[in-house]
């Protein structure tokens, strides 16, 4: 018998609460019964995305929320600065590419996060730069970029800061209102513990502005007409409806533990898987490590694609291989959404068991205890 246990960076977990009121009978959109679900569910998001503004619901994944900011805020022509530090730093670009916006590009060595002096400098290069587009957690290399001052420069320089929070809000502290973030999304497979198919998407004064001046074309994901009609209770299209129940339902579960403890549980994982995997001696990848996800280099001798795989195929726990130049050099573990302690030190004995069994050396058990000791130390 082999149970399935989930660690990828998304989808993650999904609560049996979540299940359960997803699995209620299907209520129409347009009626007063479907209107109620959702007028909670986006006065929940505000809580987690730390904002009084509105935050706009998606029949999508994360990547359609990225494309309709480009979509909404640029015309063809104008400049972007992308912080390309990973896969989904390159996808910034090429969505821009798509529009006809022209990326202006930052490569930061994959591992890195992006120094302030250096958009700094692009800025000063580039005057007539719209906006600086950033991951918040580049859920690739498992990086943590420097939002908050990211958000200060854009700001003094009177750019748009367009923020990739799909693996960070909801993970670690991203104060949307107070450190003026003008555009900030996320998806429904991580944090929000739910499955794939819903994007989230909130815009500043100053955003909505620069809205008003778009040239890009776009259809579905026209950001004004989604606005008026969900300040109406109701969205321009056919909406997920089941998973908007499931959404109002895990909000409450969020709301519930408190977003503080939230952070709290997040940070704490991720600081005892970190430790683990130093204690039984592997080398994380990042130098600024997210609260969301975990990269570890694979051990020299040990064939990285096996990982994952033997993983997944022998003990039923998935985790996330390198992806693009990273592929078969680390692998990913998360700790984001509806993760426990329990979850994470059965996480680390997966591995363990795996390393021992493609041939690295180690005292088996070591991560585990260092693990413990962290996880159980209040």
């Amino acid at each position: 018998m082999k149970k399935n246990y989930l660690f990828s960076p998304g989808p993650t977990p999904v609560p049996p609460e979540v299940s359960l009121a997803m699995a209620q009978p299907i209520l129409h959109h347009r009626t007063n019964q479907f209107t109620e679900v959702f007028e909670e569910a986006r006065e929940g998001l505000k809580y987690v995305f730390q904002t009084e503004r509105d935050v706009l619901i998606l029949a999508s994944s994360g990547t359609g929320a990225m494309e309709a900011a480009v979509a909404n805020l640029f015309s063809p022509g104008e400049k972007a600065v992308c912080v390309r530090g990973g896969k989904f730093g390159e996808r910034w670009a090429e969505i821009c590419e798509s529009y006809g916006v022209v990326p202006v590009n930052i490569d930061v060595e994959w591992g890195e996060a992006v120094k302030v002096e250096d958009v700094a400098k692009a800025l000063d290069e580039n005057p007539d730069v719209k906006a600086v587009l950033w991951q918040a957690s580049e859920t690739s290399t498992g990086v943590k970029h420097p939002t908050e001052e990211l958000a200060a420069l854009c700001r003094e320089r009177g750019v748009l800061s367009v923020v990739d929070g799909i693996t960070a809000v909801g993970v670690f502290d991203v104060k949307t209102d107070d450190w003026g973030l003008d555009v900030v999304v996320s998806g429904s497979q991580k944090a929000f513990m739910l499955p794939p198919g819903l994007a989230f998407i909130t815009l500043s004064e100053r955003a909505w502005e620069a809205a008003e001046g778009s040239k890009c074309p776009r259809y579905y994901f026209d950001l004004k007409k989604e606005l008026k009609n969900q300040q109406k209770g109701q969205t321009a299209y056919t909406p997920a409806v089941s998973l908007i129940i499931g959404l109002r339902e895990s909000l409450k579960l969020i709301k519930d533990e408190g977003l503080e403890n939230v952070f709290k549980r997040h940070a704490l994982l991720a600081r005892a898987t970190r430790e683990a995997m130093k204690a039984i001696g592997l080398e994380l990848f990042s130098k600024s490590p997210s609260e969301a996800v975990t990269a570890v280099k694979v051990p020299p001798g040990i064939d990285g694609a096996k990982i994952p795989k033997l993983l997944r195929d022998k003990y039923g726990v998935v985790i996330a291989g390198g992806q693009a130049k990273l592929k078969g050099k680390i692998f990913r573990l998360s700790h984001m959404g509806y993760v426990t302690r329990f979850d994470m030190v059965l996480a680390i004995s997966a591995v363990e068991g795996i390393l021992k069994e493609l041939g690295y050396s180690f005292e088996l058990g070591a991560g585990v205890k260092r693990a413990q000791e962290i996880l159980w130390e209040e």
